[in-house]
């Protein structure tokens, strides 16, 4: 019998998340208060490696390489653009100013270990309301980017008010009769205490009575300990939140969270500097902060659409939306601020239905739904639609007609997208072939900048139909060294490949190029020119993306081509041990079973029965076929 406190259990896992153990196991009766400790010949589990469990080490240091300018071709099609989008409405510039209280401190906001930085305030302080798009910038993204970038505290109507940019969502304050409800805490601790900090140096200082998580996204839990804590909760503060928020919350962040984070890194652009040939942002905001993640488990669930609470006076009428942008998600109303909070199903973008981090594929259909019902719920009294990102709509005609367009730009990516696979259309075909209707192509607020159509149309396919196409030559296709070989040396060898993409590269053809050099990287990651020449033309795609997640992607490409992987930043959680701390025991043995090493385990059949004594828990767990199983 494993006698075992709740809080070593943890421990012992948030070591895998860190990497910080080559391996653990329970694979024989220990007792830490007998001084037993595990030995290296019973070890099965492999760890979490938050920076890659096997980084690709063949890709040599170069040297720094700078980035390029744009070519002729990019340059051609960003001012192309300039022409054809409505870049005389003006209006979102006027909205995104208004209100604006206090603007966010300029200085620096270190970690609380002091070891790094969680947020900086002028890494995108280059892109100004008045400065004109660069060429190496799609001039439609630096639009959004210029609106996104603006900072500080803002009164949105009476007793609501949000910090914006201060991190990658925004954080909404509500007074209530007595105290403040927090909607929303940011990132990291250090960015939601800074956010609250502003709020109180501009308002009167108020206790926090209540916190309400919208959905299961880190970017809206993960500060909470910046604006609570848990004595306070245990004394009375209430923390609001959607059914399966916990559930959801801890499996996309701790089962996945290794893959998700390295691929994070990407989409959000934290591996490269803010600059006009390097990030300008995600499209959603800025980009994400990199302080301490927490997390507090809700103390009042919602469990139904209609479901009404008053919390501190304020009168909250909600409307469930799970597996719309998020797996757990609730939009509500406040009657006696005429005031609809769009969660992030509403933003000033196409979002993803899928996010290139890595996450669950949203039901574009559903989402629709949902914002069709907060039309039919509160659409003839709603006077301000705010959101946690971007800049509120104010007055109702407008917070209708932008709720409208959102719901009726869901519905056409699910519906086209099915009625074209049900014509025989594989996912790539099909992104080629949709094009929004131009009611929705001259609106800014269903531009591509966060998700894009291309990758939302296999998002839908891929949520109907899965990831074959269909085609049984794709049932089965070769690992990507071993195929990019073959094609390497059908095609003539290395030096033949180079010949032809720096000709069409001459082209401006970088979808082709990128596609034909991939398959020389991928042969050989040694051969430099190619390196430099798939650097070059993944930095063209970039400059050319109006999507942010996608200019970041191939930006971050680009710079690990030219200068070698970047492994500094590879822990996705500097708040493992207290994200673990919240989650179930049923979760625990999940997220430790994923990291069994199948190969070492083979053969192996041990039962433990598992006492947690500060807990009052009890589990038992089997190994056997390679695999734990557990009951509770």
């Amino acid at each position: 019998m494993n006698r075992l406190s709740r809080s070593l259990i943890i421990l012992l896992l948030a070591l895998l998340l860190a990497g910080g153990l080559r391996s653990v196991i329970f694979a024989q009766d220990v007792d830490p208060s007998a001084g037993d400790s595990p030995q290296a010949s019973d070890f099965f589990f492999l760890p979490y490696v938050a920076g890659g469990q096997d980084l690709p080490t063949t890709l040599p240091p170069l040297g720094p390489k700078e980035p390029k300018d744009a070519t002729a071709f990019t340059k051609a099609l960003n001012e192309r653009l300039k022409i054809e989008l409505p870049f005389d409405n003006t209006q979102a510039f006027t909205d995104v100013q208004r209100g604006l209280i206090a603007p966010l401190p300029t200085q620096v906001i270190s970690t609380t270990d002091g070891s790094g930085v969680a947020w900086d305030p002028e890494k995108f302080s280059f892109i100004t309301l008045d400065a004109l798009a660069p060429d190496t910038v799609n001039p439609s993204l630096w639009r959004e980017s210029q609106l996104a970038n603006v900072a500080g505290l803002f009164k949105v109507t009476d007793r609501l008010y949000q910090v914006r940019n201060a991190d990658l969502s925004n954080m909404t304050i509500i007074e209530g009769d007595t105290g403040l409800i927090i909607v929303d805490p940011l990132v990291s601790v250090e960015t939601a205490e800074a956010a609250l900090a502003l709020y109180r140096a501009n308002r009167p200082m108020q206790n926090v009575v209540a916190v309400i998580y919208t959905h299961s996204h880190v970017d809206h839990w993960g500060g909470v300990l910046g604006v609570t804590s848990q004595q306070e909760v245990d004394n009375g503060v209430e923390i609001y939140a959607p059914v399966g928020f916990l559930a959801a919350a801890t499996a996309e962040n701790i089962y996945a969270g290794g893959a998700m984070g390295r691929r994070a890194n990407y989409m959000y652009g934290t591996l490269i500097p803010g600059g006009p040939r390097q990030g300008v942002g995600t499209g959603l905001g800025t980009t994400i902060s990199e302080g301490s993640n927490s997390l507090l488990a809700p103390t009042q669930t919602i469990s139904v659409t209609g479901e009404t609470r008053v919390i501190d006076g304020m009168t909250f009428e909600f409307l469930l939306a799970p597996n719309s942008e998020a797996p757990s998600e609730m939009l509500w109303y406040m009657p006696e601020l005429k005031a609809l909070n769009g969660a992030e199903d509403a933003t000033h973008t196409m979002h993803n239905v899928y996010s290139l981090r890595g996450a669950k594929v949203r039901d574009a259909l559903a989402w629709s739904k949902y914002l069709n019902e907060a039309l039919d719920l509160w659409g003839d009294d709603v006077e301000v639609l705010f959101n946690m990102h971007h800049w509120p709509v104010w007055g109702n005609t407008e917070v209708v007609n932008h709720l409208e367009i959102q719901r009726d730009l869901y519905r056409f990516i699910n519906d086209q997208t099915l009625n074209l696979a049900n014509q025989g259309y594989t996912p790539v075909e099909i992104a080629e072939m949709i094009r929004l209707p131009r009611s929705q192509e001259q609106t800014w607020s269903s531009r591509g900048y966060y998700g894009s159509l291309s990758h939302n149309v296999k998002a839908v396919y891929d949520l109907y139909l899965g990831w074959f196409d269909g085609n049984p030559a794709n049932l089965h296709p070769l690992p990507p060294a071993e195929s990019s070989a073959k094609y390497v040396e059908l095609m003539g060898g290395a030096d033949a490949v180079l010949t032809a993409a720096k000709a069409a590269y001459a082209r401006g053809e970088y979808r082709w190029v990128a596609e034909l050099v991939n398959h020389l990287v991928f042969a050989d990651p040694t051969n430099q020119e190619a390196l430099y020449l798939q650097a070059d033309t993944l930095e063209q795609l970039g400059y050319q993306a109006e999507a942010g997640p996608w200019r970041n992607f191939y930006l971050t490409g680009a710079e690990e081509l030219r200068n070698g992987v970047n492994t500094d930043k590879g822990s996705y959680s500097k708040g493992s041990i207290q994200v673990l701390s919240a989650i179930s025991l049923d979760q625990l043995f999940d997220f430790l079973a994923i990291h069994l090493s199948a190969r070492r385990a083979e053969g192996q059949n041990i039962i433990l029965n598992w006492v947690v004594a500060d807990k009052s828990e009890t589990a038992w767990t089997q190994l056997e076929n390679s695999v734990v199983n557990h009951t509770l």
